[in-house]
């Protein structure tokens, strides 16, 4: 068991690539994703049951099986809808996809599958390469509309056209229409999906108390950010970063008066995000604070938040590349650990 001054960290089990987790509803049972193709629940007594009927994933670099969420309102008998993302191929190459189905637990609880697997977006347009598909997925506090990160496929001028939606965070109904109200609305075609753009690789992405969206995202060498996300705006990439290219070559920083919206928080050197909680919780006593899991940082950094500024920074060493964070229905804090035998960590208050 490793302890901080925080915390203590128990390991419950292990996973193939762990990508994603998210409790379902008050049922108890725990969804995880594995990136080669497989999603796992792990039930109230600790069993795990594969679920059959899961889509088929471009399984390279960072594509695969990504992120599982609940509808509003899953409660495992009237309402047992879920949403997961994932890579797949298609003509030009690979693109991010988004699925709705039924999850369906056997009485017994020996067997779970998908039922009525349909998908309702994809990454615009689908091209060459394995990385920074983004596709996280949150729904705003009203129950109304999706929320989907779209990274810009390692490409960089697609973050800001609007043509795309590589760069973008878009916003959907639940069955994946561009949502009414959207900025870009009177320009048609995908744009009407957009909600913000000049994105990289946002993979976190949640919502706060007050209904504020936030998302967190990979920068270059250096510039990682933390974001507050608002209707129609720009945050700058590849135009602007507080990091630099990999080759070194400069790229401008955020300053006032550019035209894009500048993080709330980054990080260089690079921790790399690949999340994002905002604790709502009790058990801690850290509600309202933003949570990001670190790949090259190895461990779990934290922003304290009073509003939209930030108050504090606490970042823990965990020996491990964090893929994901989430909040139980405990008031507990879950890790999921990046790679072949990535362990799920449950964090405890000292």
């Amino acid at each position: 068991m490793l302890t901080t001054s925080a915390f203590t960290v128990n390991a419950l089990e292990a996973y193939d690539e762990p990508w994603a987790a998210t409790f379902l509803g008050s049922t108890g049972y725990l969804a995880v994703t594995e990136r080669p193709g497989r999603l796992l629940l792990r039930a109230p007594d600790g069993q795990r049951i594969t679920v059959s009927g899961v889509p088929e994933v471009a399984a390279a670099g960072q594509g695969g099986l990504g992120d599982v969420i609940t509808a509003p309102g899953y409660d495992g008998t009237s309402n047992r809808t879920i949403y997961l993302s994932w890579a797949e191929r298609g003509d030009g190459g690979t693109g991010a996809a988004v699925g709705r189905a039924t999850l369906a637990i056997a009485a017994d609880g020996g067997s779970a599958r998908l039922q009525d697997l349909r998908v309702i977006w994809r990454q615009t347009p689908k091209t060459s390469g394995s990385g920074h598909y983004g596709h996280r997925l949150a729904f705003d506090p009203s129950g109304e509309h999706l929320f989907v990160t779209s990274g810009e496929r390692q490409k960089m001028d697609p973050a800001q056209d609007l043509g795309t939606t590589l760069g973008k965070i878009v916003r959907l109904t639940p069955d994946g229409q561009a949502a009414p109200g959207n900025p870009f609305a009177n320009r048609g075609g995908v744009a009407a999906q957009i909600w913000s753009y000049g994105h990289r690789n946002p993979l976190g992405i949640a919502f706060d108390e007050q209904g504020r969206l936030w998302s967190s995202e990979m920068g270059p060498r250096g510039g990682d950010e933390l974001n507050l996300i608002t209707r129609g705006s720009n945050y700058g990439w590849p135009r602007a970063s507080d990091g630099s290219h990999y080759d070194g070559r400069d790229i401008p920083d955020h300053r006032s008066g550019d035209g894009f919206v500048a993080p709330t928080a980054f990080w260089t050197p690079s921790i790399s995000p690949a999340g994002l909680m905002i604790y709502t919780g009790s058990t801690f006593l850290w509600r309202g604070d933003a949570f990001l899991p670190a790949l090259s940082g190895r461990g779990l950094a934290r922003v304290a938040l009073d509003g939209t500024t930030v108050t504090a920074r606490d970042f823990w060493d965990l020996e491990a590349r964090i893929r994901d964070v989430v909040q139980g229905p405990d008031g507990l804090i879950y890790l999921l650990e990046d790679g072949p035998n990535g362990r799920l960590l449950q964090l405890a208050p000292r």
